[in-house]
């Protein structure tokens, strides 16, 4: 699991990668949201038409493909968590702890359903 000083590594390697392109001038929040979409979007074709099984088990080509848009995906949320200022481990921790309460693990144990369903 990354740790903050991890984090921060890449954040600074993705600002020196935008500055030696002059890139940071296109780098808002708003196209970093849109860039992050189409990421999640090509990750998704990935398994657009697999059954749950197919989707568990990849082959090492199709797993090689799909760590490189999950990569992507973690390069763009961590570029606009850079941009707005957000520190990314800190937010996802605390996410976390809101879903513990929401979601009791004696009460939702294996079940799907959402928080507002219970």
């Amino acid at each position: 699991m990354p740790n903050q000083s991890d984090l921060l590594i890449l954040r600074d390697k993705l600002r020196a990668f935008a500055e030696a392109r002059d890139w940071d001038q296109f780098h808002s929040p708003k196209n970093l949201s849109m860039a992050l979409m189409v990421e999640v979007a090509e990750l998704m074709e990935h398994f657009q038409w697999l059954t749950e099984e197919q989707s568990g088990n990849l082959d090492a080509g199709k797993k090689a493909v799909v760590a490189e848009e999950l990569a992507d995906i973690l390069l763009y949320l961590i570029r606009l968590s850079d941009k707005l200022d957000v520190d990314l481990l800190e937010a996802a921790l605390r996410k976390l702890e809101k879903n513990a309460v929401k979601y009791p693990a004696e009460k939702v144990r294996g079940s799907a359903k959402k928080y507002s369903d219970y």
